[in-house]
């Protein structure tokens, strides 16, 4: 999917006492890149002092350099106003004017932390973040937040300009008629020398299924990190209970009975255990179903006389959605490297674990045969 499929696509920048690296980035993607990313709006992030330098220098009616650059290249229907202008504020919500203690860290990192989060919720919605301005710390803020929250299709980036134009106060783009510029060291240099270069960072993505993310990005590491393990599947038979990744999940003995078949079709097939409703046999599911409630069990009789002709769609599609709404309440970071997937068409739909043979034990097998 090409970015210029999504109805919606931010241009997100952190920047500091030098605004150019807004209108810099934006003629990179929009203009230079051989897959253009055109942002339906674009938004900064800074303290007191970068907002407002952002504020005159690149939306002023008559002289600001976004404007410019649209006019320039035909650029139109980016939504940027001083309102996508965002200052971050200390804890008594007023504007910070530098990052200078360890306080105005910690909300420059929330305040960051908010705004990705914000822009990564529609599904619908492509976000590109840009850490080449600001304070060290504002740009690891936020890719680090992209890395919490970015989707597949998200992109990170710095904007690299070649000398004698890098932090040329005068110099935003390379304007479409050339022009001569005035270098910090006194001597003329000419626009049409400019080269301007976006280096696409590449991140881990940690995104995987945060339900109820904290608002601090303090406690949202801890979240994360507590999240982290190594992938394993192992079940407790007698109590009913399956570990992922050490984690334990707790599942209704029908429930249980299902996915402890399911891991049993995966390690005996050698990890293509995915069944269709027409050809799987429900036999080998109330085989295991008995063993863990018994063959007079008032539930075990009701499910073998539901089962009586086989496996129905209806069966299956509550069982997947049971199972995998509890999978994902108990592990919301790493749910869906556990949770019961479906593969191919409507019409040749299988389901199963994703999980390979060799992630899956049992705590006893007498169960299985």
């Amino acid at each position: 999917m090409t970015a210029l499929a999504f109805p919606r696509r931010v241009l997100l920048a952190v920047t500091g006492l030098t605004p150019q690296i807004v209108t810099e980035t934006l003629y990179a993607l929009a203009v230079q890149a051989e897959s253009r990313f055109i942002p339906t709006e674009i938004h900064i992030i800074s303290t007191q002092e970068g907002a407002e330098r952002a504020r005159l220098s690149l939306l002023d009616p008559a002289i600001g350099k976004f404007h410019a650059l649209c006019k320039d290249y035909g650029l139109q229907g980016i939504q940027f106003s001083p309102k996508n202008i965002h200052v971050i504020e200390d804890a008594s919500g007023h504007p910070l004017s530098d990052i200078r203690t360890p306080e105005d860290n910690l909300r420059a990192a929330d305040f960051i932390l908010h705004y990705v989060r914000e822009f990564c919720h529609e599904e619908n919605s492509m976000l590109h973040v840009s850490i080449a301005g600001g304070r060290k710390s504002m740009g690891f803020f936020a890719g680090y937040a992209l890395s919490l929250f970015g989707r597949p299709w998200d992109h990170l980036s710095h904007v690299l300009v070649n000398e004698p134009f890098e932090a040329l106060p005068d110099f935003y783009f390379p304007p479409l008629e050339g022009k001569v510029l005035v270098s910090r060291d006194n001597r003329p240099v000419h626009t049409s020398n400019a080269r301007i270069m976006l280096a696409d960072i590449p991140f881990v993505r940690l995104r995987g299924g945060l339900q109820n993310p904290p608002s601090s990005l303090h406690e949202t590491v801890k979240e994360v990190q507590a999240g982290i393990c190594f992938v394993s599947l192992s079940f407790n038979i007698d109590k009913r209970i399956i570990y992922c990744g050490g984690k334990a999940v707790e599942l209704p003995p029908a429930q249980f009975a299902f996915y402890l078949w399911l891991a049993r079709r995966q390690v005996n097939t050698s990890g293509d255990g995915a069944f269709s409703v027409r050809c799987a046999d429900h036999r080998e599911f109330l085989d295991i179903y008995a063993g863990i409630v018994g063959r007079l069990s008032p539930y075990f009789e009701q499910c073998e006389k539901a089962l009586k002709a086989g496996f129905d769609m209806q069966f299956i599609v509550e069982k997947k959605s049971k199972i995998n709404s509890r999978i994902a309440k108990q592990l919301p970071l790493e749910a869906s490297i556990y949770q019961i997937g479906s593969f191919g068409e409507r019409n040749h739909k299988k389901y199963g674990l994703k999980l390979g043979p060799d992630k899956i034990t049992f705590d006893s097998l007498e169960i299985l045969t």
